[in-house]
Protein backbone atom coordinates (compact mmCIF):
# COMPACT_ATOMS: atom_id res chain seq x y z
CA UNK A 1 0.00 0.00 0.00
CA UNK A 2 1.26 3.14 -1.15
CA UNK A 3 -0.20 6.56 0.27
CA UNK A 4 2.62 8.95 -1.69
CA UNK A 5 1.17 11.67 -4.35
CA UNK A 6 2.48 12.07 -7.61
CA UNK A 7 5.35 15.19 -7.97
CA UNK A 8 1.93 16.34 -10.47
CA UNK A 9 -0.51 16.12 -7.27
CA UNK A 10 1.52 17.22 -4.74
CA UNK A 11 2.38 20.70 -6.73
CA UNK A 12 -1.80 21.24 -7.35
CA UNK A 13 -2.52 20.63 -3.65
CA UNK A 14 -0.21 23.34 -2.88
CA UNK A 15 -1.96 25.30 -5.51
CA UNK A 16 -5.79 24.58 -3.83
CA UNK A 17 -4.48 24.99 0.01
CA UNK A 18 -3.27 28.39 -0.98
CA UNK A 19 -6.56 29.04 -3.14
CA UNK A 20 -8.97 28.12 -0.62
CA UNK A 21 -7.06 29.94 2.06
CA UNK A 22 -6.44 33.37 0.49
CA UNK A 23 -9.56 33.35 -1.98
CA UNK A 24 -11.91 31.14 -1.03
CA UNK A 25 -12.11 31.31 2.91
CA UNK A 26 -12.13 34.90 2.58
CA UNK A 27 -15.04 35.42 0.00
CA UNK A 28 -17.46 33.27 2.45
CA UNK A 29 -19.02 36.24 4.24
CA UNK A 30 -19.62 38.42 0.69
CA UNK A 31 -21.06 35.36 -0.84
CA UNK A 32 -23.41 35.22 2.14
CA UNK A 33 -24.17 38.64 1.96
CA UNK A 34 -24.94 38.20 -1.86
CA UNK A 35 -27.46 35.78 -1.69
CA UNK A 36 -31.37 36.33 -1.95
CA UNK A 37 -32.41 34.85 1.11
CA UNK A 38 -35.93 33.97 -0.26
CA UNK A 39 -37.90 31.29 0.81
CA UNK A 40 -39.03 30.77 -2.43
CA UNK A 41 -36.66 29.21 -4.64
CA UNK A 42 -38.24 30.98 -7.94
CA UNK A 43 -36.20 33.84 -6.50
CA UNK A 44 -32.87 32.57 -6.26
CA UNK A 45 -29.79 33.61 -7.78
CA UNK A 46 -26.03 33.11 -7.94
CA UNK A 47 -23.86 35.46 -6.26
CA UNK A 48 -21.42 37.11 -8.56
CA UNK A 49 -18.57 35.90 -5.88
CA UNK A 50 -18.97 32.43 -6.62
CA UNK A 51 -18.67 33.25 -10.31
CA UNK A 52 -15.46 35.37 -10.64
CA UNK A 53 -14.01 32.68 -8.24
CA UNK A 54 -14.62 29.97 -10.80
CA UNK A 55 -13.04 32.04 -13.58
CA UNK A 56 -9.63 32.61 -11.26
CA UNK A 57 -9.69 28.84 -10.69
CA UNK A 58 -9.94 27.75 -13.89
CA UNK A 59 -7.55 30.40 -15.28
CA UNK A 60 -4.82 29.29 -12.65
CA UNK A 61 -5.39 25.49 -14.18
CA UNK A 62 -7.15 24.17 -11.19
CA UNK A 63 -10.21 23.03 -13.10
CA UNK A 64 -12.34 19.57 -12.96
CA UNK A 65 -9.50 18.28 -10.94
CA UNK A 66 -11.54 15.27 -9.77
CA UNK A 67 -11.81 13.61 -13.30
CA UNK A 68 -9.36 10.91 -14.14
CA UNK A 69 -8.65 11.31 -17.78
CA UNK A 70 -6.11 13.86 -19.10
CA UNK A 71 -8.62 14.64 -21.80
CA UNK A 72 -11.62 15.57 -19.11
CA UNK A 73 -9.77 16.14 -16.37
CA UNK A 74 -6.46 16.53 -14.76
CA UNK A 75 -5.07 12.85 -14.91
CA UNK A 76 -4.88 12.33 -11.57
CA UNK A 77 -6.12 8.84 -9.69
CA UNK A 78 -8.25 8.80 -6.69
CA UNK A 79 -5.31 8.15 -4.38
CA UNK A 80 -3.99 11.65 -5.83
CA UNK A 81 -7.62 13.67 -5.94
CA UNK A 82 -8.36 12.65 -2.83
CA UNK A 83 -5.94 15.52 -0.69
CA UNK A 84 -7.07 17.93 -2.72
CA UNK A 85 -11.10 17.04 -1.83
CA UNK A 86 -9.55 17.73 1.40
CA UNK A 87 -8.86 20.50 0.88
CA UNK A 88 -11.84 21.83 -0.83
CA UNK A 89 -13.71 20.41 2.02
CA UNK A 90 -12.23 23.35 4.21
CA UNK A 91 -14.84 25.77 2.45
CA UNK A 92 -18.18 24.65 1.96
CA UNK A 93 -17.64 26.87 -1.33
CA UNK A 94 -14.49 25.28 -2.76
CA UNK A 95 -15.34 21.96 -4.63
CA UNK A 96 -17.97 24.69 -7.22
CA UNK A 97 -15.33 27.05 -6.79
CA UNK A 98 -13.03 24.54 -8.94
CA UNK A 99 -16.19 22.96 -10.70
CA UNK A 100 -15.74 19.91 -8.41
CA UNK A 101 -18.74 19.87 -6.80
CA UNK A 102 -21.24 16.77 -6.46
CA UNK A 103 -24.00 16.53 -7.82
CA UNK A 104 -21.77 17.56 -11.02
CA UNK A 105 -19.11 15.30 -10.28
CA UNK A 106 -20.90 11.87 -10.11
CA UNK A 107 -22.75 12.74 -13.36
CA UNK A 108 -19.71 13.87 -15.16
CA UNK A 109 -17.92 10.92 -14.73
CA UNK A 110 -20.93 9.06 -15.71
CA UNK A 111 -20.97 10.72 -19.00
CA UNK A 112 -17.38 10.87 -19.37
CA UNK A 113 -17.52 6.72 -18.98
CA UNK A 114 -20.97 6.06 -20.06
CA UNK A 115 -22.05 8.39 -22.34
CA UNK A 116 -22.90 8.91 -25.77
CA UNK A 117 -21.13 11.19 -28.29
CA UNK A 118 -24.32 12.89 -28.60
CA UNK A 119 -24.61 13.18 -24.43
CA UNK A 120 -21.26 14.36 -24.40
CA UNK A 121 -21.32 17.18 -26.71
CA UNK A 122 -24.72 18.60 -25.82
CA UNK A 123 -24.79 17.60 -21.91
CA UNK A 124 -20.96 16.80 -20.69
CA UNK A 125 -19.51 19.75 -22.39
CA UNK A 126 -21.42 22.54 -20.45
CA UNK A 127 -20.77 20.62 -17.50
CA UNK A 128 -17.23 20.76 -17.52
CA UNK A 129 -16.70 24.17 -18.62
CA UNK A 130 -18.80 25.07 -15.62
CA UNK A 131 -21.86 26.91 -17.19
CA UNK A 132 -24.85 24.71 -16.53
CA UNK A 133 -24.93 22.37 -13.19
CA UNK A 134 -26.66 19.22 -12.90
CA UNK A 135 -29.16 16.71 -10.59
CA UNK A 136 -29.34 13.16 -9.91
CA UNK A 137 -32.89 11.77 -8.90
CA UNK A 138 -32.70 8.57 -7.38
CA UNK A 139 -33.77 8.67 -3.92
CA UNK A 140 -38.13 8.50 -3.68
CA UNK A 141 -40.16 9.06 -0.41
CA UNK A 142 -42.29 6.15 -0.95
CA UNK A 143 -40.30 3.54 -0.51
CA UNK A 144 -36.67 2.49 1.50
CA UNK A 145 -34.22 4.43 -1.36
CA UNK A 146 -31.45 2.57 0.85
CA UNK A 147 -31.99 -0.28 -1.24
CA UNK A 148 -32.50 0.98 -4.49
CA UNK A 149 -34.21 -2.07 -5.59
CA UNK A 150 -37.25 -0.58 -4.24
CA UNK A 151 -37.45 1.55 -7.05
CA UNK A 152 -40.85 2.17 -8.05
CA UNK A 153 -40.28 5.38 -10.55
CA UNK A 154 -40.29 4.29 -14.48
CA UNK A 155 -38.90 5.01 -17.70
CA UNK A 156 -40.47 2.78 -19.91
CA UNK A 157 -39.35 2.53 -23.60
CA UNK A 158 -42.08 3.38 -26.34
CA UNK A 159 -40.82 3.36 -29.39
CA UNK A 160 -37.62 5.95 -29.87
CA UNK A 161 -38.96 7.24 -26.69
CA UNK A 162 -38.50 6.87 -22.90
CA UNK A 163 -41.83 7.42 -20.60
CA UNK A 164 -41.02 8.15 -17.08
CA UNK A 165 -43.12 8.34 -14.43
CA UNK A 166 -42.90 8.65 -10.58
CA UNK A 167 -41.98 10.54 -7.63
CA UNK A 168 -38.20 11.66 -6.12
CA UNK A 169 -36.93 13.53 -3.49
CA UNK A 170 -33.22 15.00 -2.54
CA UNK A 171 -32.80 15.91 -5.98
CA UNK A 172 -29.53 18.21 -4.75
CA UNK A 173 -29.39 20.83 -7.54
CA UNK A 174 -32.47 20.95 -9.08
CA UNK A 175 -33.11 24.23 -7.61
CA UNK A 176 -29.95 25.99 -9.26
CA UNK A 177 -31.02 28.64 -11.43
CA UNK A 178 -27.82 26.80 -13.85
CA UNK A 179 -29.54 23.22 -13.39
CA UNK A 180 -29.99 22.22 -16.77
CA UNK A 181 -30.53 18.27 -16.39
CA UNK A 182 -31.54 15.60 -14.10
CA UNK A 183 -30.26 12.30 -14.56
CA UNK A 184 -32.85 10.04 -13.55
CA UNK A 185 -32.99 6.12 -12.29
CA UNK A 186 -36.43 4.28 -12.28
CA UNK A 187 -37.34 0.65 -13.89
CA UNK A 188 -37.33 -0.16 -17.29
CA UNK A 189 -38.39 -3.87 -17.08
CA UNK A 190 -39.95 -5.11 -14.10
CA UNK A 191 -39.53 -8.81 -15.21
CA UNK A 192 -35.81 -9.18 -15.31
CA UNK A 193 -33.12 -9.55 -13.19
CA UNK A 194 -33.41 -7.86 -10.27
CA UNK A 195 -29.87 -5.71 -10.81
CA UNK A 196 -30.95 -5.52 -14.71
CA UNK A 197 -34.09 -4.15 -14.43
CA UNK A 198 -33.73 -0.11 -13.85
CA UNK A 199 -32.10 2.28 -16.46
CA UNK A 200 -30.26 6.09 -16.03
CA UNK A 201 -31.85 8.80 -18.12
CA UNK A 202 -31.20 12.43 -19.20
CA UNK A 203 -34.04 14.59 -18.63
CA UNK A 204 -33.45 18.37 -19.61
CA UNK A 205 -34.92 20.13 -16.31
CA UNK A 206 -37.27 22.04 -18.82
CA UNK A 207 -39.20 18.87 -19.64
CA UNK A 208 -42.37 18.75 -20.05
CA UNK A 209 -44.54 17.29 -17.18
CA UNK A 210 -41.54 17.55 -14.69
CA UNK A 211 -42.88 19.46 -11.82
CA UNK A 212 -40.52 20.67 -8.83
CA UNK A 213 -43.36 20.30 -5.58
CA UNK A 214 -40.74 21.81 -3.01
CA UNK A 215 -36.99 22.09 -2.17
CA UNK A 216 -36.55 20.10 0.94
CA UNK A 217 -35.67 21.77 4.18
CA UNK A 218 -32.52 20.56 5.57
CA UNK A 219 -32.89 21.15 9.67
CA UNK A 220 -35.08 24.27 8.72
CA UNK A 221 -32.39 25.35 6.01
CA UNK A 222 -33.08 25.31 2.30
CA UNK A 223 -29.81 25.13 0.85
CA UNK A 224 -30.14 28.17 -1.14
CA UNK A 225 -29.17 28.53 -4.32
CA UNK A 226 -28.88 24.64 -5.01
CA UNK A 227 -31.74 23.39 -3.38
CA UNK A 228 -33.15 19.62 -2.62
CA UNK A 229 -35.39 19.41 -4.59
CA UNK A 230 -38.94 17.09 -4.59
CA UNK A 231 -39.83 16.28 -8.23
CA UNK A 232 -42.95 14.65 -9.77
CA UNK A 233 -42.68 13.17 -13.01
CA UNK A 234 -45.32 12.97 -15.03
CA UNK A 235 -45.30 11.34 -18.17
CA UNK A 236 -42.16 12.96 -19.10
CA UNK A 237 -41.12 11.54 -22.50
CA UNK A 238 -37.53 11.98 -24.04
CA UNK A 239 -36.29 10.45 -26.58
CA UNK A 240 -34.80 6.79 -26.40
CA UNK A 241 -31.06 8.31 -26.91
CA UNK A 242 -31.29 9.99 -23.84
CA UNK A 243 -30.73 6.80 -21.99
CA UNK A 244 -26.96 6.39 -20.93
CA UNK A 245 -25.50 3.22 -21.74
CA UNK A 246 -28.80 1.40 -22.82
CA UNK A 247 -31.86 -0.13 -21.07
CA UNK A 248 -31.46 -2.22 -18.24
CA UNK A 249 -28.07 -0.92 -17.10
CA UNK A 250 -28.52 1.29 -14.51
CA UNK A 251 -27.27 -0.60 -12.12
CA UNK A 252 -23.93 -1.04 -13.54
CA UNK A 253 -23.58 2.72 -14.16
CA UNK A 254 -24.47 3.46 -10.56
CA UNK A 255 -21.23 1.35 -9.07
CA UNK A 256 -19.31 3.08 -11.46
CA UNK A 257 -20.68 6.42 -10.13
CA UNK A 258 -20.65 6.05 -6.40
CA UNK A 259 -16.92 4.51 -5.63
CA UNK A 260 -15.19 7.56 -6.49
CA UNK A 261 -17.91 9.61 -5.23
CA UNK A 262 -17.91 8.08 -1.72
CA UNK A 263 -14.04 9.10 -1.68
CA UNK A 264 -15.02 12.59 -2.49
CA UNK A 265 -17.48 12.72 0.39
CA UNK A 266 -15.44 11.27 2.90
CA UNK A 267 -12.03 13.55 2.16
CA UNK A 268 -14.32 16.67 2.19
CA UNK A 269 -15.90 15.50 5.57
CA UNK A 270 -11.94 15.32 6.56
CA UNK A 271 -11.14 18.51 5.64
CA UNK A 272 -14.27 20.08 7.31
CA UNK A 273 -13.24 18.57 10.47
CA UNK A 274 -9.81 19.81 10.35
CA UNK A 275 -11.82 23.20 10.20
CA UNK A 276 -13.78 22.54 13.01
CA UNK A 277 -10.76 21.55 14.60
CA UNK A 278 -9.26 24.38 14.16
CA UNK A 279 -11.95 26.84 15.50
CA UNK A 280 -12.25 24.54 18.90
CA UNK A 281 -8.40 24.91 19.53
CA UNK A 282 -8.85 28.78 18.92
CA UNK A 283 -11.64 28.87 21.31
CA UNK A 284 -9.36 26.55 23.63
CA UNK A 285 -6.97 28.83 24.12
CA UNK A 286 -8.37 32.19 23.55
CA UNK A 287 -11.28 32.00 25.62
CA UNK A 288 -10.63 32.28 29.30
CA UNK A 289 -13.21 31.04 32.39
CA UNK A 290 -12.53 30.49 36.12
CA UNK A 291 -9.07 32.68 35.84
CA UNK A 292 -7.76 29.90 32.99
CA UNK A 293 -8.20 28.94 29.09
CA UNK A 294 -10.69 26.50 28.38
CA UNK A 295 -7.64 24.30 27.39
CA UNK A 296 -7.02 23.92 30.67
CA UNK A 297 -10.44 22.97 32.37
CA UNK A 298 -11.88 20.04 33.15
CA UNK A 299 -11.48 17.13 30.20
CA UNK A 300 -10.73 19.66 27.22
CA UNK A 301 -7.16 18.61 26.01
CA UNK A 302 -8.51 15.03 26.06
CA UNK A 303 -11.35 16.13 24.14
CA UNK A 304 -8.96 17.82 21.44
CA UNK A 305 -6.30 15.29 21.42
CA UNK A 306 -9.69 12.58 20.92
CA UNK A 307 -10.61 14.61 17.83
CA UNK A 308 -7.19 14.75 16.20
CA UNK A 309 -6.54 10.90 16.38
CA UNK A 310 -9.94 10.92 14.95
CA UNK A 311 -9.27 13.20 11.94
CA UNK A 312 -6.26 11.36 11.21
CA UNK A 313 -7.43 7.83 11.61
CA UNK A 314 -10.22 8.44 9.15
CA UNK A 315 -8.13 10.33 6.49
CA UNK A 316 -5.90 7.17 6.45
CA UNK A 317 -8.75 5.53 5.75
CA UNK A 318 -10.19 7.32 3.41
CA UNK A 319 -6.93 7.37 1.81
CA UNK A 320 -6.29 3.44 2.07
CA UNK A 321 -9.95 3.06 0.73
CA UNK A 322 -9.09 5.50 -2.41
CA UNK A 323 -5.79 2.97 -3.12
CA UNK A 324 -7.94 -0.06 -3.04
CA UNK A 325 -10.12 1.61 -5.85
CA UNK A 326 -7.84 2.30 -7.89
CA UNK A 327 -5.81 -0.85 -7.73
CA UNK A 328 -9.01 -2.86 -7.23
CA UNK A 329 -11.71 -1.39 -8.74
CA UNK A 330 -15.59 -0.52 -7.06
CA UNK A 331 -15.74 -4.57 -6.09
CA UNK A 332 -12.26 -4.80 -4.42
CA UNK A 333 -12.66 -1.90 -2.81
CA UNK A 334 -16.59 -2.24 -1.13
CA UNK A 335 -15.45 -2.85 2.28
CA UNK A 336 -12.99 0.38 2.56
CA UNK A 337 -15.75 2.39 0.85
CA UNK A 338 -18.26 1.04 3.28
CA UNK A 339 -16.27 1.89 5.62
CA UNK A 340 -14.98 4.83 4.83
CA UNK A 341 -18.97 6.10 4.39
CA UNK A 342 -19.45 5.36 8.22
CA UNK A 343 -16.18 6.53 9.50
CA UNK A 344 -15.59 9.88 8.21
CA UNK A 345 -19.30 11.83 8.48
CA UNK A 346 -19.04 10.52 12.47
CA UNK A 347 -15.66 11.84 12.75
CA UNK A 348 -17.20 15.11 11.45
CA UNK A 349 -19.75 15.58 13.76
CA UNK A 350 -18.15 14.48 16.65
CA UNK A 351 -15.36 16.96 15.66
CA UNK A 352 -18.03 20.11 15.11
CA UNK A 353 -20.11 18.98 18.64
CA UNK A 354 -17.11 19.48 20.59
CA UNK A 355 -16.05 22.47 18.62
CA UNK A 356 -19.81 24.09 19.45
CA UNK A 357 -19.45 23.03 22.95
CA UNK A 358 -16.23 24.79 22.96
CA UNK A 359 -18.39 27.91 21.97
CA UNK A 360 -21.31 27.23 24.52
CA UNK A 361 -24.37 29.52 23.65
CA UNK A 362 -21.75 31.16 20.75
CA UNK A 363 -21.77 27.64 19.15
CA UNK A 364 -25.41 27.02 18.75
CA UNK A 365 -25.59 30.77 16.81
CA UNK A 366 -22.09 30.36 14.58
CA UNK A 367 -22.89 29.86 11.10
CA UNK A 368 -20.02 28.01 10.30
CA UNK A 369 -20.31 25.53 13.02
CA UNK A 370 -23.98 24.96 12.75
CA UNK A 371 -23.59 24.76 8.90
CA UNK A 372 -20.54 21.84 9.47
CA UNK A 373 -23.02 20.21 11.69
CA UNK A 374 -25.94 19.93 9.44
CA UNK A 375 -23.39 18.42 6.64
CA UNK A 376 -22.17 15.97 8.85
CA UNK A 377 -25.56 14.76 9.98
CA UNK A 378 -26.84 14.68 6.65
CA UNK A 379 -23.90 12.63 5.24
CA UNK A 380 -24.85 9.88 7.46
CA UNK A 381 -27.83 9.31 5.40
CA UNK A 382 -26.80 10.64 2.08
CA UNK A 383 -25.35 8.07 -0.24
CA UNK A 384 -26.81 5.30 2.36
CA UNK A 385 -27.13 5.45 5.93
CA UNK A 386 -24.95 4.36 8.20
CA UNK A 387 -26.47 0.71 8.82
CA UNK A 388 -26.57 -0.25 5.26
CA UNK A 389 -22.84 0.57 4.91
CA UNK A 390 -22.01 -1.57 8.33
CA UNK A 391 -24.02 -4.04 6.95
CA UNK A 392 -22.39 -4.59 3.90
CA UNK A 393 -18.85 -4.37 6.11
CA UNK A 394 -20.42 -7.20 8.48
CA UNK A 395 -21.48 -9.19 5.32
CA UNK A 396 -18.39 -8.93 3.41
CA UNK A 397 -16.32 -9.72 7.19
CA UNK A 398 -18.06 -12.99 7.88
CA UNK A 399 -17.84 -13.93 4.55
CA UNK A 400 -14.48 -15.19 5.31
CA UNK A 401 -15.95 -17.49 7.79
CA UNK A 402 -18.49 -18.96 5.25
Amino acid sequence: MDFDHSERAQHLIGQVERFVRERVVPAEAVYDAQLAHSPDWRQWRIPPVLEELKAQARSAGLWNLFLPDEEHGAGLDNRDYAPIAEVTGRSFLAPEVFNCSAPDTGNAEVLVRYGSDEQKARWLAPLLAGEIRSGFAMTEPAVASSDATNMKATCVVDGDDIVINGTKWWTSGAGDPRCRFLIFMGVTDPTADRHQRHSMVIVPRDAAGLKVLRMVPVFGHLDEPHGHAEILFEDVRVPKANVIAGPGRGFEVAQGRLGPGRIHHCMRAVGAAERALERLCQRAVGRVAFGKPLANLGGNRDVIANCRMAIDQARLLTLKAAWALDRYGTFGALTDISAIKVVAPNVLQMVTDAAIQMHGGEGMADAELTRLLAMARALRIADGPDEVHRGMVARLELKKYA
